[in-house]
């Protein structure tokens, strides 16, 4: 059985709250509950969000051995964290970008990603569908 990380950053403890008309009114633990009844028997999942970049790191380097890859939506820190592009940079573990929007069709600040030329791949815009595709990237 797979093991994948779904790491989230700023602001996305308020998924289903905040800006519905963009993200949609289902909480990311429901969503979670969904994606693991989807994988089970083939993937265990685990979940950690933080809205502090430090943790993050953490999250990252200490999952090395432990997990088969991370699903990883950085939030606002996607366009402005070398720390975790670095992070990313120094493990071994697979690393999938997502993001609920496409941040292609949002302000033009968000346009850039200093995460995705150092992940796996990045996955944008179909909801929080971004996340089974990003699974599912992980798996092939």
């Amino acid at each position: 059985m797979k093991k994948i990380l779904i790491l989230n950053g700023p602001n996305l403890n308020l998924q289903g709250k905040r800006d519905v008309e963009i993200y949609g009114t289902t909480t990311f633990e429901e969503y979670v509950a969904t994606l693991s009844s989807r994988y089970e028997g083939r993937v265990e999942f685990d979940y950690f969000q933080s809205n502090i970049e430090g943790e993050l790191i953490n999250a990252i380097h200490q999952s090395v051995g432990r997990y088969d890859g991370i699903v990883l939506n950085a939030g606002g820190y996607t366009h402005t964290s070398v720390a975790l592009r670095d992070a990313i940079s120094a493990v071994a573990t697979p690393v999938v970008e997502v993001h609920i929007s496409s941040i292609l069709a949002r302000e033009e600040f968000r346009h850039i990603s200093m995460i995705a030329p150092v992940t796996k791949g990045s996955i944008m815009g179909f909801g929080l569908d971004s996340y089974r595709l990003g699974v599912e990237a992980l798996l092939d």
